[in-house]
């Protein structure tokens, strides 16, 4: 049995002191020995942490505990190690950043589109009258997606809005949206419904949760994950890999970030070709003089910079 878990989740629900509560709930996360990050705003709390068993399972207890989080739904995974190295609780005007601040319009508490459990999403996936949209990010999708998903050119969440007119063609069909673990479809659901689709629906718990309850059927490649495992396996039922190696083309599901820290890059690279140019996704890269030591997982922890005193925040809270 694993000793770590990792917790997955996201609760849309009205914070009043967001930034105090933010500061409590760091130490209160310090005291567990918890490691992740997580985001507080007005409008809910968006958190991935990892830490031993006992201490996820208080942590959800806690946080379940408090009226205005009770129906948090958690995804649990049992892991080998802590998936972070420090633990981070900010404040920040939305839990995911989108750009749609506007609670007279877009309010994930009030209207979203139906919520599909993972069993129910697979019985309608490959219906003629469904489109299944991914709303993830470029880097998201390039390593894995549901089979016939329409994918979206979008480097952040914050660009979906700029995509509505490209969907236009789908507003006769039911719309069934999907991300990570649901946060993002909170809000491309009920912009999509704002905006005159119809027949929108979103995954319940997204690619993780579909892991867990469906096998992950259909979901092509890994899913990303903002941690440091970067991708995790969803499917056990037809796996395939669809992304390729940047450099060579080679078949893989291994994604990194570029060693150059001013690139940092996400994309996928082959073992062979990560040794050759050390994690880096170019020569130009890898002979970049603070490149970063290329220990084979491709992922970096970021190095504290000197902190300008006179730039702080009184707002701030000191660790």
């Amino acid at each position: 049995m694993a000793k770590y878990n990792t917790l997955l989740y996201y609760c849309y629900s009205t914070i009043t002191d967001a930034e105090q509560f933010a500061a409590d709930h760091l130490k209160f996360c310090k005291s567990l020995g918890l490691t992740g990050r997580i985001i507080v705003a007005e409008e809910g709390l968006n958190g991935t942490v990892s830490g031993t068993a006992e201490s996820c399972k208080t942590y959800m207890e806690t946080v379940h505990a408090d009226e205005r989080f009770a129906h948090t739904d958690f995804k649990i995974d049992e892991v080998d190690e802590p998936s972070f190295v420090k633990i981070h609780c900010r404040y920040k005007s939305e839990i995911v950043h989108s750009g749609l601040r506007d609670p007279n319009l877009i309010d994930p508490k009030k209207q979203t589109g139906k919520h599909l459990e993972p069993a129910e999403f697979l019985a309608m996936k490959d219906r003629d009258d469904v489109v299944i949209l991914d709303v993830r990010s470029n880097y998201e999708h390039s390593v894995g997606k549901f089979k016939n998903a329409v994918t979206l050119d979008i480097e952040n969440f914050r660009d979906f809005p700029s995509k509505i007119n490209e969907l236009a063609k789908f507003k006769d069909k039911k719309i069934l949206t999907y991300c990570t673990g649901g946060i993002k479809c909170e809000k491309a659901s009920a912009l999509l419904l704002h905006e005159g689709f119809e027949n929108v629906y979103q995954l319940h718990g997204g690619i993780i949760k579909y892991g867990k309850e469906a096998g992950g059927q259909d979901f092509e490649g890994k899913c990303y994950v903002f941690d440091n495992r970067l991708t995790v396996d969803v499917n056990q039922v037809n796996p395939v890999v669809i992304s390729t190696c940047r450099n060579c083309g080679k078949h893989t599901d291994k994604m990194i970030n570029c060693a150059n820290p001013e690139c940092n890059e996400h994309f996928t690279q082959c073992d062979e070709c990560g040794t050759q140019l050390e994690g880096a996704c170019s020569t130009e890269c890898q002979s970049h003089p603070r490149k970063r030591v290329y220990d084979g997982t491709g992922y970096y922890v970021k190095v504290p910079q000197p902190v300008n005193i006179t730039k702080k925040s009184k707002l701030q809270v000191a660790e």
